[in-house]
């Protein structure tokens, strides 16, 4: 079971200790334990003494990494957010989903039912509804073949019943699991429903937001206000403090390759971390002004961030988890 979560940035010797004192269950993490698999894992070297540590602990370990940089209330959502950006939307197209219509037909004595199990399972969802749906009452027919057992009528004769075509729009991603519930609920042997897909707006992910200030100021105040929302002692910035700055990209963690997307979408400034001297050079040519927050210092704020979400997710569901957010001393130090 599940009792203590802490949440870091982060997972390495110091993080362990933490956990070991808050006694906790489970550590969830951003960035993995693993980047690449490894070929062996020495119990004598750095990695290997922290694995070691995690089993003799009993401490599992999970970590979501670009899920949380791309979700829709994710670090760079949240990053821009903060900094007070309007009109806030994707960078990029990092991902899109195909959204779909399931159509079921089903009997009114089970027809809450049916709807209820196919809401939990992840389908009616439109913006920030949930639970949405249309249902039109019709005329069913079918006739039970020798080997059926149908839960109406009998076999080898026509039946003709009551039913509601039930309509619930959902993802691609949630399609087996809806139909799964859909058909744990419904009380027929064999259910007849229907999956279409549709025309409108797919859901897009995006590593990264882009937006406006409510004024243009000069790059030497944003760079100021980043430095305050994300606590930060200092920033690298590219391009001249003195220009004008308005639209707005923002990228957490490494976001140098989204320079040339930023530039060529008319953007004054791109806010990211591990930006390298030829990625810098590229982004003046282009006319994109730079602000290098640091990797660490445009994603610390994911403790807090999963701390949040994590702790509404469990009280909905009614589990009494506590949640406990870590945070890392920065890795560079100024001189």
């Amino acid at each position: 079971p599940v009792n203590r979560v802490l949440i870091s940035l982060d997972l390495d010797l110091q993080i362990l200790d933490l956990a070991r004192q808050e006694k906790v269950d489970l550590i969830v993490t951003h960035h993995p334990l693993f980047f690449r698999a490894p070929q062996n894992i020495d119990f004598d070297q750095a990695q290997g003494a922290l694995i070691q540590g995690l089993i003799k602990s009993n401490i599992s370990v999970y970590s979501a990494h670009t899920n949380v940089d791309a979700g829709e209330q994710g670090l760079s959502q949240v990053l821009a957010e903060k900094l007070g950006l309007e009109e806030i939307k994707p960078l990029d197209n990092y991902r899109q989903e195909q959204l779909l219509k399931l159509i079921v037909f089903v009997p009114f004595s089970h027809l809450k039912a049916v709807r209820e199990a196919m809401s939990q399972a992840g389908a009616g969802h439109i913006g920030k509804y949930s639970e949405c749906s249309f249902s039109t009452p019709g005329k069913g027919t079918f006739k039970p073949g020798a080997e059926t057992r149908p839960y109406i009528g009998e076999q080898g004769r026509l039946e003709e019943v009551d039913e509601y075509r039930l309509e619930m729009v959902l993802y691609e991603r949630e399609l087996k699991k809806v139909v799964k519930a859909l058909e744990l609920a419904h009380p027929y042997e064999e259910v007849a429903y229907d999956v279409y897909e549709l025309k409108n707006e797919y859901q897009v992910f995006s590593m990264g937001r882009k937006g406006r200030l409510k004024e243009a100021i000069k790059l030497k105040e944003f760079g100021g206000l980043v430095k305050k929302v994300l606590n930060l002692e200092n920033i690298r910035v590219v391009g001249s403090l003195e220009e004008r700055v308005e639209k707005v990209a923002v990228v957490s963690g490494a976001g140098a390759g989204f320079i040339d997307i930023a530039a060529r979408q008319g953007m004054d400034v791109l806010i990211s971390g591990d930006i390298k001297y030829h990625e810098a050079k590229n982004a003046q040519a282009l006319g994109l002004a730079l602000i290098d927050a640091g990797h660490q210092g445009t994603e610390q704020i994911v403790s807090s961030l999963l701390c949040r979400l994590l702790e509404e997710s469990s009280q909905k569901q009614g589990w009494k988890i506590t949640f406990l957010p870590a945070y890392s001393p920065q890795v560079f130090s100024s001189l």
